[in-house]
């Protein structure tokens, strides 16, 4: 059983009601954990010579212990950093573990996972600015720790000079982080990744992260996507029994749908289908799966001269995702990140605006995505004073985790140019 908070670091108080969003009493210091700060210097791009020095594109898991395990990048060190954090925000290790170990090349937006059934293991992906041949740098690697401390030597996944972790939307604008990463069966992951050339790819491990299908020495599996309508911002969930979802948005198309597909056994997909249909461009979608088998989608809507935040879901057995609705209440949402707990309760998290100044915004359903709470503002580790949110690189990172019930764990990076930059982890637990 998963240890409860202690202490009862933050309650956020939620209103069913369709007013204003709820206020909460702007938390203390003691609320949060700052994880790493540094400078916040953006020089040129110069490849992997450029003068970048800030931290950032922070990740979360939550073990079943109740330890949060953080990744985040620091730039001045070109290194993906690891740390672990005891309920009450204690540190566990003296000094961030390396992850990466490549100090002469960029490494971009990781993704965390702690095993299931033991928390000694540890699973980490990036994306890192490798320059093979092609037209742009990225290539996907993965590490594992066997003791929550020290981690492997980085493993190269996609071995390919198309551009690996770049989820492209034209020509000339792309976000990197392009990836997603999900447990399957306890020491199985799925990675699933695209490229800036177009493809949407997936690759598993099995034998917790000692082996990989297809073999390394083989290409990677291709879902979807082409040169034409290139595959980007990749989300995936796994059901208990292997079922493989796969969610994806489209470049090249200003009216793009989301795109979705399954495979029963979690390698044959069907054929990739447009859902959740509506008027503007749909992107960075982000999936779960509930303990009933219904998979929760939230994305971004871009329709006119807004941005929201839309939801929609599918029951199992339903066969089509029902109709969407719209989360956000501000004009301009940014960056979606979504769970799912074990008493499926639903979380979304998102920026209410890409600018400096905007705050992150939460939401939950308690009822299976009947209804959705109004947005709290979670000001203490965003805001006005505190700089723009997120990562320099790109809008598909992931903020969230969920442990307990009600009980979550969120991470946010911030950038005030010339100043500071900082990474932070917040522990929550929601209450109705």
């Amino acid at each position: 059983m998963r240890s409860r908070v202690a202490p009862l670091w933050l309650l956020l108080e939620f209103a069913t009601a369709t007013c204003a969003p709820v206020q909460p009493t702007p938390p203390g210091d003691s609320t949060r954990v700052q994880v790493a700060s540094g400078p916040a210097h953006r020089g040129p791009w110069r490849q992997n010579d450029s003068d970048f020095r800030w931290v950032d594109d922070p990740a979360v898991d939550l073990a079943p212990d109740g330890d949060a395990y953080v990744v985040w990048v620091d730039q001045s060190r070109k290194d993906v950093l690891f740390q672990r954090y005891a309920p009450d925000g204690q540190p566990r290790l003296a000094a961030p573990a390396e992850v990466s170990r490549s100090p002469e090349v960029f490494s971009w937006l990781p993704r965390v996972l702690v095993d299931s059934r033991d928390s000694r293991r540890v699973y980490v992906v990036w994306q890192e600015i490798v320059f093979s041949g092609g037209s742009h740098g990225g290539e996907i690697f993965f590490a594992r720790s066997t003791d929550g401390r020290r981690f492997g030597a980085p493993v190269n996944l996609s071995s390919s000079s198309a551009g690996d972790g770049k989820g492209r939307l034209d020509a000339k604008a792309w976000d990197n982080g392009s990836l997603d990463f999900a447990e399957a069966r306890v020491g199985e992951h799925v990675v699933a990744w695209t490229e800036y050339e177009g493809r949407l790819l997936m690759r598993r491990s099995s034998a917790a992260g000692e082996t990989f299908s297809p073999p390394l020495h083989e290409p990677p599996v291709h879902i979807a996507g082409d040169g034409r309508a290139p595959a980007r911002g990749p989300s995936v969930a796994v059901a208990p029994e292997g079922e493989t979802h796969l969610a994806w948005a489209v470049g090249e198309d200003p009216d793009a749908d989301i795109q979705f597909a399954s495979a029963a056994d979690g390698r044959s997909f069907g054929a990739p289908r447009g859902v959740c249909l509506g008027e503007g461009r749909a992107d960075a979608p982000k999936i779960a799966l509930d303990a009933r088998g219904t998979v929760h989608l939230v994305y971004l809507d871009f329709a006119m001269s807004s941005t929201s935040v839309r939801y929609c879901r599918m029951k199992r057995g339903a066969g089509a995702f029902e109709p969407p609705r719209t989360l956000s209440q501000k004009a301009r949402a940014h960056a979606p990140s979504l769970a799912v707990d074990a008493r499926d309760r639903i979380y979304v998290l998102w920026a209410q605006s890409s600018d400096a100044g905007g705050a992150l915004a939460l939401t939950h359903s308690s009822d299976g995505g009947e209804r959705f709470a109004t947005p709290v503002a979670v000001a203490s580790v965003s805001g006005a004073g505190m700089g723009s949110n997120g990562s320099q690189q790109g809008m598909f990172g992931s903020k969230l985790a969920v442990g307990d019930p009600g009980e979550l764990a969120i991470v946010n990076s911030t950038f005030r140019p010339g100043h500071a930059s900082q990474v932070w982890l917040l522990r929550a637990r929601v209450s109705d």
